[in-house]
């Protein structure tokens, strides 16, 4: 039995929430979710949006499945998410964008594997005022260690999944210290893997490419902010954030989630797509080594995807959260 901390999150959380635990049980999958909340909701409800209890549950069980939070734009309590990353060192950031079959997308055979530095970068929220209301500064810190962190476990990753190469995104040319330690670290760490293919990119150039010839990349590792981007444009090659799923993994804890918005706009009307939800928990799961029920559960989901009539609209189905549920359950094999 895992003892999993769940978070079901904001707006459609709960709903998406409810869709995987369904599927994960059908299954068979042998996890005691232990529920806890955070975001908006732990806000209103107790006037904290990351509860001490949240917290004590995460350092007692080290993983977490957590749904989309609701982070207020411009004032207001920072993100959530960022703050659990750094409290927990969850230095990698990992986001797969894989085509999925039918479903309608403007490449065909994409297949890349997004790594981003978790806990530094313009993400640390180190800002002030110079002058009030007028000019305002941030700051971005990268340090060896950090880097170090990622970009390996970036290869790593590329050498345990037999992968080919790793791109190292940058802005070296211009950001000379940070960016350039970022690629002095990967220019370092490419040495010890002489069997994965090794090479560079300034971001605006990366950008352009994964556009025009996205079937080019494999594993990319990259900063916090260029990977925060970067993800999303990846995941806009395989048809949007409704269709990723992502992992935060650091040396001791891991915390995967849905990285989409919590879309209160179409809360509690059974509308929600879980696909990215739950291919975040089959990250999890491969993450505690039950890789073969998470293959069962992903065919199941490749299955439904076939009939359009049980999935949701955003991906042209006629279904609901419910049905397109159901659906998969049904399909397990």
């Amino acid at each position: 039995m895992h003892d999993i901390v769940l978070i079901p999150g904001d707006g459609i959380g709960p709903e998406i929430t409810k869709s995987v635990t369904t599927i994960f049980d059908e299954a068979g999958a042998d996890i005691n979710w232990i529920e806890h909340i955070a975001g908006l909701t732990a806000q209103e409800e107790l006037g904290n949006p990351l509860p001490d209890e949240t917290i004590e549950a995460i350092e007692k069980h080290r993983i977490a499945l957590k749904g989309p939070l609701t982070t207020p734009v411009g004032a207001g309590f920072r993100s959530v998410n960022v703050a659990m990353r750094k409290k927990f060192a969850l230095y990698s950031n990992i986001r797969p964008a894989k085509t999925l079959p039918h479903i309608h997308s403007r490449f065909e055979d994409v297949d890349l594997v997004m790594f981003r530095e978790n806990t530094e970068g313009l993400y640390i929220g180190k800002e002030q005022w110079v002058e009030e209301d007028s000019h305002a500064e941030s700051i971005a810190v990268v340090t060896r260690d950090a880097s170090e962190k990622v970009v390996r476990a970036a290869f790593e990753y590329a050498k345990n999944k037999g992968r080919d190469k790793v791109t190292l995104v940058h802005k070296a040319n211009i950001l000379k210290y940070t960016c350039g330690l970022f690629m002095e670290v990967g220019e370092e760490i490419a040495k010890d893997y002489p069997d994965i293919e090794y090479e560079d990119l300034i971001v605006d150039n990366m950008a352009m490419q994964m556009v025009m010839r996205p079937e080019q990349f494999d594993v990319i590792v990259t900063t916090n902010l260029f990977g925060d981007i970067l993800s999303d444009l990846a995941s806009g090659l395989v048809g949007g954030l409704g269709l990723t799923g992502a992992a935060n993994i650091g040396d001791d804890a891991a915390m995967f989630e849905a990285v989409h918005g919590s879309a209160p706009d179409i809360a509690g009307q059974n509308k929600a797509n879980p696909i990215a939800f739950l291919l975040s928990g089959l990250m999890l799961l491969d993450h505690i080594d039950e890789n073969k029920l998470a293959d069962r559960i992903r065919q199941a989901v490749y299955y439904t995807l076939e009939d359009k009539s049980v999935c949701t609209p955003d991906i042209g189905g006629s279904g609901t959260t419910e049905t397109f549920t159901e659906a998969v359950c049904n399909n397990l094999q």
